[in-house]
Protein backbone atom coordinates (compact mmCIF):
# COMPACT_ATOMS: atom_id res chain seq x y z
CA UNK A 1 0.00 0.00 0.00
CA UNK A 2 1.14 3.25 -1.10
CA UNK A 3 2.23 5.73 2.42
CA UNK A 4 0.85 8.78 3.00
CA UNK A 5 3.47 11.66 2.55
CA UNK A 6 2.62 14.24 5.26
CA UNK A 7 4.04 17.63 5.55
CA UNK A 8 3.86 18.85 9.10
CA UNK A 9 4.10 22.83 10.34
CA UNK A 10 4.67 23.76 13.77
CA UNK A 11 7.41 22.38 15.85
CA UNK A 12 6.32 22.97 19.59
CA UNK A 13 6.25 20.82 22.07
CA UNK A 14 3.04 19.31 20.14
CA UNK A 15 4.28 19.66 16.93
CA UNK A 16 7.50 17.68 17.76
CA UNK A 17 5.43 15.10 19.21
CA UNK A 18 3.19 14.76 16.13
CA UNK A 19 6.45 15.10 13.78
CA UNK A 20 8.44 12.51 15.42
CA UNK A 21 5.74 9.86 15.99
CA UNK A 22 4.82 10.26 12.16
CA UNK A 23 8.15 10.05 10.81
CA UNK A 24 8.47 6.67 13.12
CA UNK A 25 5.38 5.29 14.73
CA UNK A 26 2.40 5.70 12.09
CA UNK A 27 3.37 2.44 9.31
CA UNK A 28 1.17 4.09 6.85
CA UNK A 29 2.42 7.37 6.67
CA UNK A 30 5.58 9.35 5.99
CA UNK A 31 6.80 12.46 7.24
CA UNK A 32 8.11 14.29 3.88
CA UNK A 33 8.34 17.84 5.06
CA UNK A 34 8.38 19.94 7.38
CA UNK A 35 7.77 23.87 8.13
CA UNK A 36 8.50 26.22 10.49
CA UNK A 37 9.48 30.05 11.16
CA UNK A 38 12.14 28.85 13.48
CA UNK A 39 15.34 28.02 10.45
CA UNK A 40 17.34 26.54 13.40
CA UNK A 41 14.85 24.64 15.12
CA UNK A 42 13.47 23.32 11.62
CA UNK A 43 16.56 22.45 10.17
CA UNK A 44 17.95 20.30 13.68
CA UNK A 45 15.38 18.59 14.16
CA UNK A 46 14.78 17.66 10.26
CA UNK A 47 18.38 16.02 10.54
CA UNK A 48 17.31 14.07 13.43
CA UNK A 49 14.13 12.95 11.61
CA UNK A 50 15.74 12.13 8.26
CA UNK A 51 13.56 14.69 6.72
CA UNK A 52 15.03 15.92 3.31
CA UNK A 53 12.97 18.82 2.53
CA UNK A 54 12.05 21.84 5.21
CA UNK A 55 9.86 25.08 4.38
CA UNK A 56 9.42 28.51 6.23
CA UNK A 57 6.33 29.03 3.82
CA UNK A 58 3.46 27.11 4.89
CA UNK A 59 2.30 28.38 1.52
CA UNK A 60 5.06 27.19 -0.06
CA UNK A 61 5.21 23.41 1.36
CA UNK A 62 1.30 22.81 0.96
CA UNK A 63 1.94 23.48 -3.22
CA UNK A 64 4.76 21.14 -2.99
CA UNK A 65 3.51 17.98 -5.22
CA UNK A 66 5.34 15.68 -2.87
CA UNK A 67 3.52 15.56 -0.15
CA UNK A 68 0.08 14.57 0.07
CA UNK A 69 -1.47 15.60 3.76
CA UNK A 70 -0.19 18.51 6.12
CA UNK A 71 -0.50 18.22 9.76
CA UNK A 72 -1.27 21.63 11.15
CA UNK A 73 0.48 22.49 14.68
CA UNK A 74 0.62 25.99 14.25
CA UNK A 75 -0.29 28.83 16.54
CA UNK A 76 -4.65 28.11 17.59
CA UNK A 77 -5.05 32.06 15.52
CA UNK A 78 -3.46 30.48 12.43
CA UNK A 79 -4.93 26.74 12.16
CA UNK A 80 -8.31 28.03 9.89
CA UNK A 81 -5.78 30.14 7.34
CA UNK A 82 -3.25 27.08 6.82
CA UNK A 83 -6.50 24.51 6.91
CA UNK A 84 -7.67 26.95 3.45
CA UNK A 85 -4.33 26.85 2.00
CA UNK A 86 -3.46 23.09 2.48
CA UNK A 87 -6.67 22.39 0.83
CA UNK A 88 -7.47 24.52 -2.07
CA UNK A 89 -3.66 22.81 -2.76
CA UNK A 90 -5.53 19.60 -2.72
CA UNK A 91 -4.04 18.24 0.57
CA UNK A 92 -6.05 16.19 3.59
CA UNK A 93 -5.59 18.12 6.67
CA UNK A 94 -5.07 16.95 9.72
CA UNK A 95 -5.53 20.14 12.26
CA UNK A 96 -4.77 20.46 16.20
CA UNK A 97 -7.25 22.24 18.69
CA UNK A 98 -9.19 24.69 18.65
CA UNK A 99 -10.16 24.73 15.40
CA UNK A 100 -10.02 28.66 15.70
CA UNK A 101 -10.66 31.23 17.91
CA UNK A 102 -13.39 33.23 16.47
CA UNK A 103 -16.20 32.28 15.24
CA UNK A 104 -15.82 33.43 11.96
CA UNK A 105 -12.71 31.61 11.58
CA UNK A 106 -14.53 28.11 12.57
CA UNK A 107 -17.64 29.18 9.93
CA UNK A 108 -14.74 29.73 7.15
CA UNK A 109 -13.28 26.15 7.62
CA UNK A 110 -16.41 24.80 7.62
CA UNK A 111 -17.06 26.67 4.18
CA UNK A 112 -13.57 25.15 2.80
CA UNK A 113 -14.13 21.71 4.28
CA UNK A 114 -17.66 21.33 2.44
CA UNK A 115 -16.45 22.75 -0.50
CA UNK A 116 -13.78 19.62 -0.71
CA UNK A 117 -15.33 16.87 -0.24
CA UNK A 118 -12.64 14.00 -2.04
CA UNK A 119 -10.24 15.62 0.69
CA UNK A 120 -9.99 14.30 4.61
CA UNK A 121 -10.57 17.13 7.42
CA UNK A 122 -9.55 15.87 10.73
CA UNK A 123 -9.63 17.67 14.22
CA UNK A 124 -7.27 16.48 16.78
CA UNK A 125 -9.98 15.73 19.67
CA UNK A 126 -7.13 13.28 20.79
CA UNK A 127 -8.79 12.19 23.93
CA UNK A 128 -11.23 10.49 22.11
CA UNK A 129 -8.49 7.62 21.15
CA UNK A 130 -7.13 7.28 24.94
CA UNK A 131 -8.08 4.13 25.26
CA UNK A 132 -9.23 4.45 28.65
CA UNK A 133 -11.89 7.22 26.95
CA UNK A 134 -12.67 4.54 23.86
CA UNK A 135 -13.40 2.02 26.92
CA UNK A 136 -15.73 3.87 28.91
CA UNK A 137 -17.49 5.72 25.63
CA UNK A 138 -18.24 1.95 24.82
CA UNK A 139 -19.68 0.92 27.95
CA UNK A 140 -21.63 3.81 27.91
CA UNK A 141 -23.03 2.78 24.10
CA UNK A 142 -23.61 -0.36 25.54
CA UNK A 143 -25.99 0.73 27.90
CA UNK A 144 -24.05 -0.21 31.14
CA UNK A 145 -24.39 2.86 32.96
CA UNK A 146 -27.82 3.73 31.98
CA UNK A 147 -29.09 7.58 30.91
CA UNK A 148 -26.00 9.67 31.78
CA UNK A 149 -27.01 12.57 35.16
CA UNK A 150 -23.72 13.63 35.50
CA UNK A 151 -20.30 14.33 33.44
CA UNK A 152 -17.61 15.47 35.60
CA UNK A 153 -14.01 16.79 34.28
CA UNK A 154 -11.06 18.27 35.47
CA UNK A 155 -8.09 19.36 33.17
CA UNK A 156 -5.27 20.84 35.43
CA UNK A 157 -1.88 22.17 34.32
CA UNK A 158 1.61 21.77 36.26
CA UNK A 159 2.32 25.05 37.79
CA UNK A 160 5.85 24.38 36.91
CA UNK A 161 4.66 24.77 33.43
CA UNK A 162 2.89 28.63 34.36
CA UNK A 163 5.62 30.72 32.48
CA UNK A 164 4.93 29.37 29.07
CA UNK A 165 0.85 29.68 30.05
CA UNK A 166 1.33 33.12 30.86
CA UNK A 167 3.37 33.35 27.56
CA UNK A 168 0.43 32.01 25.74
CA UNK A 169 -2.15 33.65 27.52
CA UNK A 170 -2.76 37.00 24.51
CA UNK A 171 -3.56 35.17 22.37
CA UNK A 172 -4.63 31.83 23.72
CA UNK A 173 -8.65 32.36 23.40
CA UNK A 174 -8.57 31.61 27.68
CA UNK A 175 -9.03 29.00 29.60
CA UNK A 176 -12.21 27.12 28.06
CA UNK A 177 -11.20 27.65 24.58
CA UNK A 178 -7.59 26.77 25.22
CA UNK A 179 -7.54 23.91 28.02
CA UNK A 180 -11.87 23.24 28.82
CA UNK A 181 -12.17 22.68 24.77
CA UNK A 182 -11.28 18.79 25.53
CA UNK A 183 -13.72 18.44 28.14
CA UNK A 184 -16.30 20.36 26.25
CA UNK A 185 -15.62 17.71 23.57
CA UNK A 186 -16.33 14.73 26.39
CA UNK A 187 -19.00 16.37 27.57
CA UNK A 188 -20.76 16.20 24.54
CA UNK A 189 -19.41 12.90 23.23
CA UNK A 190 -20.41 10.88 26.17
CA UNK A 191 -23.89 12.87 26.69
CA UNK A 192 -24.78 12.75 22.82
CA UNK A 193 -25.87 16.63 23.65
CA UNK A 194 -25.82 20.20 23.43
CA UNK A 195 -25.63 22.47 26.24
CA UNK A 196 -28.90 24.47 26.85
CA UNK A 197 -27.52 26.66 29.98
CA UNK A 198 -24.28 27.36 31.04
CA UNK A 199 -22.41 29.43 34.31
CA UNK A 200 -19.00 30.01 34.77
CA UNK A 201 -17.16 31.10 37.66
CA UNK A 202 -13.14 31.48 38.07
CA UNK A 203 -10.10 34.10 38.77
CA UNK A 204 -6.82 34.60 39.27
CA UNK A 205 -5.47 32.84 42.68
CA UNK A 206 -1.98 32.34 41.95
CA UNK A 207 -1.16 34.73 38.87
CA UNK A 208 -3.01 37.60 38.25
CA UNK A 209 -1.18 37.95 35.07
CA UNK A 210 -4.34 36.84 33.46
CA UNK A 211 -6.81 39.18 34.29
CA UNK A 212 -5.12 41.65 31.70
CA UNK A 213 -6.74 39.17 29.31
CA UNK A 214 -10.09 38.71 31.03
CA UNK A 215 -9.36 35.11 32.14
CA UNK A 216 -8.06 33.31 35.18
CA UNK A 217 -5.48 30.88 36.60
CA UNK A 218 -8.60 28.13 37.08
CA UNK A 219 -11.46 28.63 35.67
CA UNK A 220 -14.84 26.11 36.19
CA UNK A 221 -18.31 25.54 34.54
CA UNK A 222 -21.65 23.78 35.55
CA UNK A 223 -23.98 23.43 32.51
CA UNK A 224 -27.25 22.03 31.85
CA UNK A 225 -27.76 19.91 28.57
CA UNK A 226 -30.47 19.42 26.32
CA UNK A 227 -31.56 15.91 27.57
CA UNK A 228 -31.39 17.16 31.00
CA UNK A 229 -27.62 15.98 31.86
CA UNK A 230 -25.73 17.80 33.85
CA UNK A 231 -22.02 18.20 33.96
CA UNK A 232 -19.25 20.30 35.48
CA UNK A 233 -15.81 21.37 34.21
CA UNK A 234 -12.87 22.93 35.76
CA UNK A 235 -9.37 24.01 34.11
CA UNK A 236 -6.31 24.94 35.99
CA UNK A 237 -2.83 26.05 36.02
CA UNK A 238 -1.65 25.70 39.53
CA UNK A 239 -1.50 21.86 40.07
CA UNK A 240 2.13 21.04 42.36
CA UNK A 241 1.43 17.19 41.63
CA UNK A 242 1.93 17.04 38.11
CA UNK A 243 -0.31 17.09 34.73
CA UNK A 244 -4.12 16.04 36.23
CA UNK A 245 -6.81 15.00 33.77
CA UNK A 246 -9.72 13.03 35.04
CA UNK A 247 -13.19 12.24 34.14
CA UNK A 248 -16.27 10.93 35.75
CA UNK A 249 -19.66 9.73 34.47
CA UNK A 250 -22.02 9.02 36.47
CA UNK A 251 -25.36 7.16 35.36
CA UNK A 252 -28.31 5.80 36.49
CA UNK A 253 -26.99 2.40 36.95
CA UNK A 254 -23.72 2.92 37.78
CA UNK A 255 -20.27 5.44 37.30
CA UNK A 256 -17.60 5.35 35.28
CA UNK A 257 -14.21 7.29 36.78
CA UNK A 258 -11.21 7.57 34.34
CA UNK A 259 -7.62 8.68 35.99
CA UNK A 260 -9.71 9.29 39.39
CA UNK A 261 -5.97 8.71 40.80
CA UNK A 262 -3.19 10.36 38.31
CA UNK A 263 -0.36 8.30 38.13
CA UNK A 264 2.62 8.01 35.86
CA UNK A 265 2.58 4.57 35.98
CA UNK A 266 1.84 1.45 38.22
CA UNK A 267 4.66 2.01 40.69
CA UNK A 268 4.20 2.32 43.70
CA UNK A 269 6.93 4.46 46.16
CA UNK A 270 7.82 2.93 49.73
CA UNK A 271 9.87 5.57 51.46
CA UNK A 272 10.23 8.09 54.14
CA UNK A 273 7.25 9.85 52.72
CA UNK A 274 4.87 7.38 52.98
CA UNK A 275 3.15 5.13 49.92
CA UNK A 276 2.83 7.43 47.00
CA UNK A 277 3.00 7.22 43.00
CA UNK A 278 4.31 9.67 40.81
CA UNK A 279 2.12 11.53 38.54
CA UNK A 280 2.75 12.89 34.93
CA UNK A 281 4.08 16.26 34.37
CA UNK A 282 3.00 16.99 30.47
CA UNK A 283 0.00 16.26 28.52
CA UNK A 284 2.26 14.55 25.66
CA UNK A 285 3.16 12.17 28.40
CA UNK A 286 -0.43 11.50 29.90
CA UNK A 287 -1.79 11.44 26.06
CA UNK A 288 0.87 9.52 24.46
CA UNK A 289 -0.99 6.78 22.92
CA UNK A 290 -3.87 9.26 22.45
CA UNK A 291 -1.76 11.16 20.15
CA UNK A 292 -0.06 8.15 18.47
CA UNK A 293 -3.96 6.38 17.62
CA UNK A 294 -5.68 10.14 16.66
CA UNK A 295 -2.43 10.05 13.92
CA UNK A 296 -2.99 6.84 12.96
CA UNK A 297 -6.81 7.10 12.38
CA UNK A 298 -6.18 9.83 10.16
CA UNK A 299 -3.70 8.10 8.04
CA UNK A 300 -5.89 5.26 7.76
CA UNK A 301 -8.92 7.85 6.79
CA UNK A 302 -6.78 8.98 4.03
CA UNK A 303 -6.26 5.56 2.89
CA UNK A 304 -9.84 3.87 2.98
CA UNK A 305 -11.61 6.76 1.93
CA UNK A 306 -13.31 7.38 4.87
CA UNK A 307 -14.68 10.08 6.92
CA UNK A 308 -13.33 10.92 10.58
CA UNK A 309 -15.74 10.63 13.42
CA UNK A 310 -14.85 14.00 14.59
CA UNK A 311 -15.95 16.63 12.32
CA UNK A 312 -14.96 20.59 11.28
CA UNK A 313 -18.56 20.81 13.10
CA UNK A 314 -17.62 19.38 15.96
CA UNK A 315 -14.68 22.75 16.40
CA UNK A 316 -16.99 25.19 15.82
CA UNK A 317 -20.02 23.82 18.26
CA UNK A 318 -17.27 23.42 20.74
CA UNK A 319 -15.62 26.99 20.46
CA UNK A 320 -19.32 28.30 20.33
CA UNK A 321 -20.09 26.60 23.94
CA UNK A 322 -16.48 28.00 24.86
CA UNK A 323 -17.44 31.27 24.28
CA UNK A 324 -20.46 31.42 26.00
CA UNK A 325 -18.59 30.00 28.92
CA UNK A 326 -16.50 32.94 28.93
CA UNK A 327 -19.14 35.68 28.62
CA UNK A 328 -20.47 33.84 31.73
CA UNK A 329 -17.36 33.61 33.23
CA UNK A 330 -16.81 37.83 32.47
CA UNK A 331 -19.88 38.37 33.31
CA UNK A 332 -21.08 36.30 36.18
CA UNK A 333 -24.58 35.51 34.16
CA UNK A 334 -25.97 32.15 33.63
CA UNK A 335 -25.96 31.88 29.58
CA UNK A 336 -28.56 30.20 27.43
CA UNK A 337 -26.67 28.55 24.49
CA UNK A 338 -27.95 29.12 21.09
Amino acid sequence: MKKVRIGSVGLGRLGLLHAQNIASRIPGATLTALCDLDEARLEETAKNLGVQRTFTDFAQMSAWDGIDAVAIVSPSPMHTSHIRIAMEHGKHVFCEKPLGITLEQCKDAEHVVTAHPELIFFLGFMRRFDPSYAYAKAKLDAGEIGRVVLFRSYSQDPDSQIEGSIAYAPHSGGQFLDMAVHDIDLARWFIGSEPRQVWAIGGCYAYPQFAQYNDGDNVSCLMKFEDDAMAFLLAGRTAHHGYNVETEIIGTKSTLRIGSVPQKNFVEILDGYGVRKECSQSFHERFETAFLHEMREFVTCISEGRRPEVSVFDGTRVLEIANQCKTSFETGNLVSCK
